[in-house]
Order: structure tokens, then C-alpha cells, then sequence
């Protein structure tokens, strides 16, 4: 429900602070006094369009304030967490700034916010009545999930029920869409990946065969001068007077001299173990050499399988393993490809099943609020009665639609004030006072099942008294108990019933005009009704008044109007 309304200089207002209750809510006062001006207030905090005319004459800017207690509502809790706003202990503080060159600052919980997503979050919290903005109930969108609430748990559990059937319907039409929508892609790419899968698979690659083609290649180009160069080697190591040779006499000489000098024992071993490799080394070599064959077709074998590497490395990767990875990658692109044939098959099914069952959800939903709809029309048409429009209609119709999430039906509330006038929309409705007690037996009938918290009442009193002015008040009265309500009234019978009463008036001092409200209790409350039956506190006006304050007691007392 509103908490408070904190405002700055708006129209008349220099600054005002404003705390509310719950249940009824009356506002009253001299024509003139700035009543209206509460609801441009609360209006620009819901996300309205801001009039720099607004802006009180030498401000450069006005400023509102709305704090809210929030509701048991988790379609609004839901759609607080998706735009991130956390509340404060409870409590949501919507605020609009908007300065004297035309900018307008929208703030949720002092964060800045789209005034579309202040709008969004107000629309949960308040129905402004006798105006046309924020009035859920004129909008024909709206109409369905009224009437289903109305209807209750047997709507509303069936209703979901189609919501989710529908979702997994579109949802298995979209992915069969993208599957019928890539078929020539999925042609296209099950081409490419076979052929590439083909081309690496052929070639049978190892891991380390490019090293070792590539050597292969260097000993076949240069076969005859690496052959040259190991005999010529092998020749300076075993040859006549080869480096053996040579060595090998140094070795006998150290001996010799070792028998004589012992201190050169250990150069003779280096050499003996220098000629053990020399002999090593020189079998090798001859061994080389021997392997070396110069072979033309080999060569061209090689190189063709080099070149054969390289334009796959290419192509799929810097290495032999990107390549074997790649060809193992498009592989399963290429199972997921062929498998989707099967998928498009099991879609087929799913989606006429689903459709069947869709239908028949609809189909239950649909019957239901046809004989629903009837008896919702019969019991806001009593209401009417009550408020003295006796001779109102009022009609819902149902309309079959393509079948969505919220069903196969169009419901759109219709009224026509007088017979032989045909109905029309909600929004058609001319008279403030007319539609305001129109939206009044709407709220009532609705009770419980309307989501909004809050309902402000403009000019639901415009020409009516007597009995439909005690008519009026016992309606705002039992709905008060569903829902606060704010309601700015020149009815006394209205404002009895109020279980808080707010009387505001502007005051002048010749240069400047404030406005200034104040809470009415006691004496002071039966003066304001006094004044609204006759103009003058009168001693009769004043007793009358007393009356009526006692008969909304007692009523109050006894329960009437929380049944």
C-alpha cells in the first residue's frame, strides 16, 4: 500500500508531507484547495508524463516522492528482481524529479531508472480512478487475467497449465524452424565435413612423420656427397697413416716412457681410450656410408608425402596432432548433422501431441469462462444497481483468438450507461463520476481477485447524492477491507466512512499561497463533515454530522463491512 507521499514544489505546493492508512482514505476540501494536485503528485511518481508547467512559480525544479509497503504480489516481486531493484525492509521508494528546462529524473530505491520500468513496477501498485492513466481495468489486456481471477483456482491452475503446454509447443516449433531453416546449410556443412573427414583419414597420418620425411629427404638429395664424406673419414681415422695409425704408435711411446717416468701412466690411458673411439666412430662411419644409396623414386616419394602434409597443415592445423584433432572434431559435427533427421522426426510427434493437448486445455479453459463470464456480468451489474445506475449494462465478451499462453480467448469488459445504447468499451465511458463508480462495482465484484493494492477515486461523487451517495460510501467502505483506497470526495456520506481523514487547505498571505493538510480526528473531523453537508458548522450540521461518524462506527463495529 502508499506509505507516504513526500512532494516539492509542485503547482501550489512548496512542501508537503503526506502519510496514509490503510483501508479507506477520504480527502477532502474546498474546491480549489489542491486536492488534484495529491493525485498529479502520485501520478508523476508512477512513471507519467511530466508538464514543466508543474513546477511551482520560481522553483527551478519539483520533486516527488512515493513510498510504498510492498505487497504479497509475486508477479511484482518477480518482475522487481528482473530489473534488479532490491526493497528496503519492506519498503519501495519511487521518486521523480523534473526540472524547469523540461528534464525529468526517475528513481527507483534512489538508483536512476527508465520511467518505462517506473510505469512498469506502478502499474502493480496503484489503479488511479477518474482519471485515464494507470487504470488497469480500461486496458482490454487486462480483462482476461480479471476475469480468470475472478473465476479462481479451477481458472487459474487450468490456465497455467495451458501456459506451459503452450511454451513447450513453441518451443519445439522453434527448433524445428532452425532445423527446416538450416536444411540447406545442414547439406552444405554434411558435404564439407565428410570430405574433410575423407581427406585426413586417407592420408593416414603419424605423429613425428614430417621430421622424419624431412630427414629422409636431406640424406636422398645429398646421397653421393655424404657418401663421399664418410669414406673420406673413415679413411683419415683407418687408412694408411689414418689417425689410428698414428695414435697408436703415441700410445707405445708413452708406454715406454712410463716404465721409466710412472707420472705419464695416466696420459697413456687417454690415449688408449681415445683409440677405442676412433675404432667406434670408424665403424660407424663405414656403416654409413654403407646405407647410403642415392634412390630417385624414393626421393620423389618423400617429397610428395612432405608436400602432402604440408597442404593438409594448411588447411586443418600447424601440426600433424591439430590435423588429427580437427579431423576428430568435424567428425562429431558430423554425427550431430546425421542424427538431426531423427530429431526433426521426434519434433513431428512431440508438436502434434502437444498441439492435441493445447487444444483441449483451450478448448476446457474456453467453456469456462464462457459460463464464468456470465455470472461475473450479473454480479457487477448488481453492484451497479447499488450505485444507482440502474438502468447500466454491463457485458463481458468472449472472443476466440489464436490460441496463446493465456488461452484461445479475447475477454473485453463492456458498458453501456442507458438502454438502447449499444455497449462500448471501458475507455469510451465520457463521465469521470460515471466511469469512477463503473471502476467502483468492477473493484467490488473483483474483491480479492484484483492484484493492485492501491486504488485512488477521483470524482466518483460527480453528480450523485442522497442514496447513491450512501450507496457509494458503502461500497468504498467494503472494499477498503480488500484494498487501500484513496478517494477525494465532496460527499460526507462518502468521507464518514473513511477510517482516515485528510482535509486539505490553501492558505494566502497576499504574495504567496501555500497549501497545508492535516489529519481530522474527533471534533475536528466532525467540523470538516459539518462543513460538507452545509457550508456553515452549523449546531444541526454539526449533530448530523456526529451521526453519520457514529453510524460508519457502529457499522464498523459490527463487521458489515469486512463480509
Amino acid at each position: 500500500m502508499l506509505h507516504s507521499l513526500h512532494i516539492e514544489n509542485l503547482a501550489i505546493i512548496d512542501r508537503l508531507e503526506v502519510h496514509f492508512a490503510a483501508g479507506l482514505n477520504a480527502l477532502t476540501g474546498e474546491t480549489g484547495a489542491g486536492k488534484s494536485i495529491l493525485i498529479d503528485a502520485l501520478s508523476l511518481a508512477l512513471g507519467e508524463r511530466a508538464d514543466p508547467d508543474l513546477i511551482r512559480a520560481g522553483a527551478e525544479k519539483l520533486r516527488v516522492n512515493a513510498v510504498f509497503e510492498l505487497p504479497n504480489d509475486p508477479e511484482l516481486c518477480a518482475l522487481l528482481s528482473e530489473l534488479g531493484v532490491e526493497p528496503e525492509e519492506g519498503l519501495l521508494y519511487l521518486s521523480r524529479e523534473v526540472q524547469a528546462g523540461g528534464r525529468s529524473i526517475a528513481r527507483i530505491n534512489g538508483q536512476p531508472a527508465p520511467l518505462s520500468t517506473l510505469r512498469a513496477i506502478g502499474e502493480r501498485l496503484v489503479d488511479l480512478h477518474g482519471q485515464h492513466e494507470h487504470q488497469s481495468l480500461l486496458k482490454p489486456s487486462s480483462h482476461l487475467e480479471f476475469l480468470d481471477r475472478w473465476l479462481g483456482e479451477p481458472a487459474l491452475s487450468l490456465r497455467a497449465q495451458v501456459r506451459e503446454t503452450v511454451q513447450a509447443l513453441r518451443q519445439a516449433e522453434r527448433e524445428l524452424q532452425e532445423l527446416t531453416e538450416r536444411e540447406r546449410e545442414r547439406e552444405q556443412m554434411l558435404d564439407l565435413y565428410r570430405f574433410q573427414v575423407d581427406e585426413i583419414r586417407k592420408a593416414h597420418l603419424q605423429v613425428g612423420e614430417d621430421e622424419q620425411l624431412e630427414t629422409e629427404a636431406r640424406r636422398l638429395t645429398h646421397a653421393e656427397k655424404l657418401m663421399a664424406l664418410a669414406g673420406g673419414a673413415y679413411d683419415a681415422l683407418m687408412g694408411e697413416q689414418s689417425a689410428y695409425d698414428r695414435a697408436a704408435e703415441a700410445s707405445r711411446n708413452l708406454t715406454e716412457i712410463a716404465r721409466i717416468d710412472p707420472t705419464v701412466a695416466e696420459w697413456r690411458d687417454w690415449l688408449e681410450n681415445a683409440l677405442v673411439h676412433i675404432e667406434e666412430v670408424a665403424r660407424h662411419l663405414r656403416a654409413y656410408a654403407e646405407s647410403i644409396e642415392y634412390d630417385p623414386a624414393r626421393l620423389e616419394e618423400v617429397i610428395a608425402r612432405l608436400e602432402l602434409i604440408k597442404r593438409l597443415k594448411r588447411k586443418y592445423g600447424d601440426t600433424i596432432e591439430a590435423v588429427l584433432q580437427y579431423a576428430e572434431d568435424a567428425e562429431a559435427k558430423l554425427r550431430a548433422l546425421e542424427t538431426q533427421s531423427e530429431r526433426r522426426e521426434v519434433l513431428e510427434a512431440q508438436i502434434a501431441e502437444l498441439q492435441a493437448h493445447a487444444k483441449a486445455l483451450c478448448a476446457e479453459l474456453s467453456q469456462m469462462r464462457q459460463a464464468g463470464a456470465r455470472r461475473f456480468a450479473e454480479t457487477v451489474q448488481a453492484c451497479l444497481r447499488d450505485l444507482a445506475m440502474e438502468r447500466a449494462e454491463f457485458f463481458v465478451e468472449v472472443r476466440p483468438k489464436p490460441m496463446d499462453t493465456s488461452g484461445a480467448d479475447s475477454v473485453e469488459f463492456l458498458f453501456s450507461a442507458n438502454p438502447g445504447e449499444p455497449p462500448r468499451p471501458l475507455s469510451k465511458i465520457a463521465s469521470g463520476g460515471e466511469m469512477s463508480r463503473v471502476m467502483l462495482a468492477l473493484k467490488t465484484a473483483l474483491a480479492d481477485a484484483a492484484p493492485v493494492p492501491t486504488l485512488v477515486f477521483d470524482e466518483i461523487d460527480a453528480g450523485i447524492g442522497g442514496r447513491t451517495a450512501h450507496a457509494v460510501g458503502e461500497k468504498l467502505a467494503t472494499l477498503a477491507h480488500h484494498c487501500q483506497i484513496l478517494c477525494i470526495t465532496h460527499l460526507p456520506q462518502i468521507a464518514s466512512r473513511a477510517t482516515h481523514h485528510l482535509a486539505i487547505e490553501k492558505q494566502t498571505d497576499g504574495t504567496a499561497t501555500r497549501v497545508q493538510l492535516h489529519t481530522l480526528e474527533g471534533e475536528s473531523r466532525v467540523r470538516e463533515i459539518a462543513r460538507m453537508l452545509t457550508g456553515e458548522p452549523t449546531e444541526t450540521a454539526l449533530q448530523h454530522a456526529r451521526e453519520l461518524l457514529q453510524q460508519s462506527r457502529n457499522r464498523i463495529e459490527s463487521g458489515v463491512y469486512t463480509g
